[in-house]
């Protein structure tokens, strides 16, 4: 499972993970009660859906980058921004490149780990 001590090392520790298509990895780095949005207008919550969102996403293996381009750390929370890139082929097999900045809470656990409260990949949204 991927292990994140330091904020800053969130986006190669995702990155990795999800490059690879290792769903438990990348849910090992989120909370309980997380929630995510797989796409914009969408929420999921909780590991188990998010799991379910992350095997939809890495289906066809695609293969993501990320840069810290924000982070604001504060009393064991923190706001963190990651532009990304995921490569790969649509489902038609064609090549395919997505590029979004995220919007991101942290929160610091009992035992030193940062995992996610609130991720959205593609940063904002109308709903």
């Amino acid at each position: 499972m991927a292990v994140v001590m330091r904020v800053e090392d969130m986006a190669g520790a995702f990155a990795e993970a999800f490059s690879a298509g290792n769903i438990e990895a990348l849910v090992s780095l989120y909370e309980e009660q997380a929630v995510l949005a797989p796409q914009p207008g969408a929420r999921v919550v909780g590991k188990a859906a998010i799991r379910e969102a992350f095997a939809r996403m890495t289906a066809r293996r695609p293969r993501m980058s990320m840069t810290a381009v924000m982070i604001m750390e504060r009393d064991g929370l923190a706001l963190v921004r990651h532009d990304w890139v995921m490569t790969g082929t649509d489902a038609e097999g064609k090549p395919m490149e997505r590029r979004g900045t995220s919007a991101e809470v942290l929160r610091r656990q009992p035992d030193g780990r940062w995992l996610y409260v609130l991720d959205h990949p593609s940063g904002v949204d109308k709903s």
